[in-house]
């Protein structure tokens, strides 16, 4: 007996997605398929209760499933016999499908008239066409059409257009086909001398030509990174609560390289899920690793641990399965996918992948700081430098052994007639700036009280000597401060600079020298003028006074009364806060003071100087010649050079950025949360696992070794994977096309669309892995394709026979992303700066805009340099406050994944491009381009043009924008001061040499060029 499907309330969110190839008049009406005509109808009307998730599912029915379909609901060959048929042509409101009561609306008679066919030609059910591995299908021989189809992706197009009696359209002209190439491959116009040249260029490969150079440009990797950083949701911000800043901006160099440099989109991948875990990793592939933290985060101290544990974990299941696989498995966190085979499991198993990176719950998260692959081939040469430099310095050739014995029969010399004249001075003025308090007892100053992360000690002397060359600082043990010599408490400090006045006027200090100085942090760098370097003396590692000498240029005289001596010391802590804890000063009148009380020498040396030559052990003789190498004049040179690559390291290191990276720890345990509560810890513990209807992970060799991040990269990007090259290829047709050939990029599920060319698509997928994973030569290969070259224009048949362009018999018209927006109008006016990489910049926005940003309360400070001009890629991304022009424009927030922004076309996009200061900024700088550009008016207009759109104005153009000009030109005439205010916007200043009247009424012609339909527009 067959079973009835029982009525049932369907509640659904979706709508129904277009059929497979568009209209029946684009198909073979005498075949029907599964996959494209009939599982979008299932999926929409009947896969809510009669799907997979079995805790929905009615009357014990699954349409998806061909056994228990053709068990209880359809004959196959007999539409007529099958209760499928009688359900959903029943007139009865009790038995119809769907239900009255589903609010779904009803199946249309030509889709009913195609379940009835599909059923009469035997009902033959398909795999959900996604989830098969692509295979390599042949490609078409068209007739009618062979003369326009050359390369493979023609070919398959004109075998459809050709199935339904329709024509290519005419390529694209060479203005329109460049202008095209510029936005697609790089998201900016051409120059009109660009342009030009193209123009001119006959040769059959001139099309290739700009191709190969638009791809080998470095702006195709900022083009291609705005595409990918939405995927992936960057941003400047965590998103959360106060939304705090959040300093990320090495990926985003990381992925702009990535493309410029071609990499494989496997290792791509692979290094962007798990850099961390692979083999030998490099510091690329830990900035790559940046990927796992891109999460929103929160740091509000209310916000429980275990609630945003769960939220970090469903967001990245949410991420890396649109990102990769096209794929809605976020829909199963809290009950099994109502249309496709994710388990709720599968959810859980998922994210148990990411169980293992380190991160704070709430709370800031703590970055650190790695070197650009610019800053690490800078090291190495300054490495290879500072190899060969200190070769050089210690080289003992035959000049320098002579040079040694003089300078030691001087030191001799020197040492003979050398009094101990330290002197131990008092001062009579000291003050701290950090916090600590300085106290003197018995000539010893002692820091006392809080212990701050940088301190500023100034002290004041009057020593009444004729002469002072130098100045000895000692820090002295102390065993209130647990026997340290230098900072309270465990921890290291670095005196950062040295400063010394005499009656106000800087003392130069010629050189210094320490008994202690920790690698890479010489007593010499805290003399250098940069705050960023310094002196480190380790507090705890060693329980020992340490001792300092600062020579000055010259010897001062401190005689008189007035000439009060100051001594400025800085320090800042290292890892904890302290303060410098215990010292002494004193000072000398010897002309080279040393760090004893002999001078010319340290002690040891001095040592060594007094014993006869011939008593001298090997030991003695290396370290004479050491302290010659420190200290002659005639090797001062070869020092310096070290000394300067030394500097120049140490620059390049401060200069590193931070950037959260993945770090891997034990993973934490991870169990199905029922509903997604994660209150309730009643589900299974589940280990690490990709959907269990996919191919499998293999198991490891180890009983006790689980699946890592490492695993599924590599399982994500593994051949027989059916998704993620199908994915990506389809969003790099978006980029050619505007739309994919899935027309939805974020849902190769039931309820997504089926491709327009599912051939097409699985030819390019199995190309795309076969060729490495090219991603510059699947580009190069749409783009070179006779489809991507035509005119997108359309008349009126064929807009009504194929409205959304499905048979792909025109090019897409579409205005370009928010960020090329204003791209577009700095480049077309000359201000933009091609700046490639860096931290993010802030260009104008409107007061107040942040106000209620809070936690801390922000005050959004515009970038007044050249990096208010850069690239809208590098503009800071605020979540809950994204710039308002890009908002405009259909940015995205970046809260989630977005692979297709929408298109919106508002007035508010008009009253940007004329207000918002970056556009009148530019139409300024424009304007002064013209009147610099030509001599008369119709010349500038002309000019402007080919500018800016790479044409010529036409007549009825040109007269109204002239008589717009002459309108505006005589206003300003009238009012000069209105004149010179319109013309002041922005950082840039209005040039002398111009009439403010006449640059005026330009800008004014220039904003409306900007703001033309036809400028923002790829055609």
């Amino acid at each position: 007996m067959r079973v009835l499907i029982a009525p049932v309330l369907f509640i659904s969110c979706l709508i129904l997605s277009p059929a497979w190839g568009g209209s029946l008049q684009a198909q073979e009406k005498s075949t029907i398929d599964f996959n494209r005509d009939i599982k979008p109808i299932l999926s929409d009307r009947c896969f809510q209760c009669h799907g997979p998730d079995e805790s929905h599912r009615e009357a014990d029915l699954r349409l998806d499933v061909a056994e228990s379909a053709l068990d209880s609901a359809i004959v196959p060959g007999k539409s007529s016999e099958s209760d499928l048929i009688d359900r959903i042509t029943s007139t009865d409101p009790d038995l119809v499908m769907p239900p009255a009561a589903a609010n779904k609306k009803k199946l249309t008679a030509a889709e009913i008239a195609k379940l009835k066919m599909w059923i009469d030609q035997g009902a033959k059910y398909e795999g959900h066409w996604a989830y098969q591995k692509p295979a390599k299908p042949n490609v078409p021989q068209p007739e009618k059409l062979a003369h326009w189809a050359k390369n493979p992706i023609d070919k398959f197009i004109a075998r459809k257009l050709e199935s339904a009696g329709k024509q290519p359209s005419s390529a694209a002209d060479k203005r329109t086909l460049i202008r095209r190439l510029y936005f697609d491959l790089i998201g900016l116009p051409p120059s009109p001398h660009q342009v030009n040249k193209f123009l001119e260029d006959k040769n059959a490969d001139a099309v290739e030509k700009v191709i190969d150079e638009l791809l080998a440009s470095q702006e195709y990797g900022e083009r291609m990174a705005v595409y990918w950083l939405d995927q992936v949701r960057y941003a400047d911000t965590n998103g959360i609560h106060g939304d705090n800043h959040r300093e990320h901006s090495l990926f985003r160099d990381y992925v702009i390289q990535s493309f410029n440099d071609n990499k494989p989109f496997d290792e791509f991948t692979v290094e962007q899920l798990a850099g961390d875990l692979v083999p030998g990793r490099t510091n690329e592939q830990l900035i790559a690793s940046g990927y796992n933290r891109l999460n929103m985060t929160t740091r509000e101290g209310g916000a429980q641990a275990k609630e945003y544990r769960a939220k970090y974990a469903a967001d990245r299941v949410r991420n890396a399965s649109v990102v990769w696989m096209g794929s809605t498995l976020g829909c199963a966190e809290c009950h099994d996918h109502k249309y496709d085979p994710f388990k709720s499991k599968d959810f859980y198993r998922f994210a148990a992948f990411f169980a293992d990176i380190e991160e704070v719950a709430v709370g800031a998260q703590p970055p650190v700081r790695l070197p650009t692959v610019e800053q690490q081939s800078q090291l190495k040469i300054i490495e290879r430098d500072s190899v060969t430099a200190k070769k050089e310095l210690n080289a003992r050739t035959p000049e320098r052994e002579k040079q040694f014995v003089s300078f030691v029969a001087e030191q001799k010399e020197k040492l003979k007639n050398a009094k101990p004249v330290w002197q131990s001075v008092v001062p009579t003025k000291l003050n701290s700036s950090g916090g600590s308090s300085l106290v003197v007892d018995d000539a010893v100053i002692k820091s006392t009280g809080n212990n701050p992360d940088k301190d500023n000690y100034q002290l004041v002397f009057a020593p009444g000597l004729k002469s002072v060359s130098g100045f000895r600082l000692e820090l002295l043990t102390d065993p209130s401060f647990g026997n340290q010599s230098l900072a309270r408490g465990n921890g290291n400090i670095v005196l950062t600079d040295v400063k010394v006045t005499l009656a106000g006027k800087p003392v130069k200090i010629r050189n210094a020298v320490a008994d202690f100085s920790q690698p890479n942090h010489d007593i010499k760098l805290a003399i250098d003028n940069n705050g960023a370097t310094g002196w480190a003396v380790s507090g705890h590692t060693k329980k020992e006074n340490r001792t300092a000498v600062f020579i000055f240029d010259k010897p001062i005289d401190t005689t008189n009364g007035k000439n009060e001596l100051q001594i400025e010391l800085k320090h800042e802590s290292i890892y904890a806060k302290h303060n410098i804890g215990k010292f002494r000063v004193s000072l000398t009148s010897v002309t080279a003071p040393s760090l004893s009380n002999d001078a010319g020498a340290p002690g040891a040396i001095v040592a060594i100087l007094n014993k006869e030559e011939g008593k001298r052990s090997a030991q003695d003789k290396e370290r004479l010649y050491k302290y010659f190498v420190d200290n002659s004049s005639a090797m001062a040179a070869a020092r310096k050079a070290v000394q300067d690559l030394q500097k120049q390291k140490a620059a390049i290191e401060k200069a590193f950025r931070p950037i959260l990276v993945t770090k891997t720890i034990k993973p934490r345990m991870t169990r199905v949360l029922p509903r997604g509560n994660w209150l309730d810890d009643s589900g299974d513990v589940v280990m690490p696992g990709v959907p269990s209807f996919l191919t499998q992970i293999p198991a490891k060799d180890a009983k006790d070794q689980i699946a890592n991040r490492y695993d599924l990269a590599q399982w994500i990007v593994d051949k027989d994977n059916p998704l993620t090259a199908r994915v990506f290829v389809n969003r790099l047709w978006k980029i050619a096309f505007g739309e994919g050939l899935v027309r939805t990029p974020d849902d190769f599920g039931s309820q997504g669309s089926v491709p327009t060319h599912p051939e097409l698509l699985d030819y390019l997928a199995v190309e795309f892995v076969e060729s490495g994973w090219d991603v510059k030569k699947m580009v190069k290969t749409i783009v070179m394709s006779k489809a991507y070259q035509q005119s997108s224009f359309a008349d009126e048949a064929t807009l009504k026979a194929d409205p959304s362009n499905e048979l792909l018999s025109r090019q897409n018209r579409f205005r370009i992303d928010a960020e090329f927006v204003r791209d577009n109008a700095l480049a077309i006016s000359g201000l933009l700066v091609r700046q490639v990489g860096g931290n993010s910049v802030k260009p104008y926005q409107p007061p107040g805009y942040w106000e209620h940003l809070n936690f801390p309360k922000r005050r959004y400070q515009p970038s007044m340099d050249q990096n208010q001009y850069r690239r809208g890629l590098y503009s800071y991304w605020c979540r809950t406050f994204l710039h308002p022009s890009m908002s405009v424009f259909d940015a995205p927030s970046r809260e989630e994944s977005c692979v297709q922004r929408s298109r919106s076309n508002t007035p508010l996009q008009a009253l940007v491009l004329l207000n918002d200061p970056s556009y009148v900024e530019s139409a300024q700088a424009f304007a002064e381009m013209l009147m610099r550009g030509a001599k008369d008016n119709p010349s500038r207009l002309k000019y402007g043009f080919n500018q800016a759109l790479n044409r010529d104005p036409t007549a009825r153009e040109s007269a109204i924008l002239m008589r717009i000009f002459e309108q505006h030109q005589n206003e300003f005439k009238a009012d000069e001061k209105s004149a010179t205010e319109s013309i002041q916007t922005g950082l840039r200043k209005a040039p002398a040499d111009l009439d403010a009247k006449e640059l005026a009424a330009w800008t004014s012609v220039s904003r409306i060029i900007l703001n033309l339909h036809e400028t923002i527009t790829r055609y």
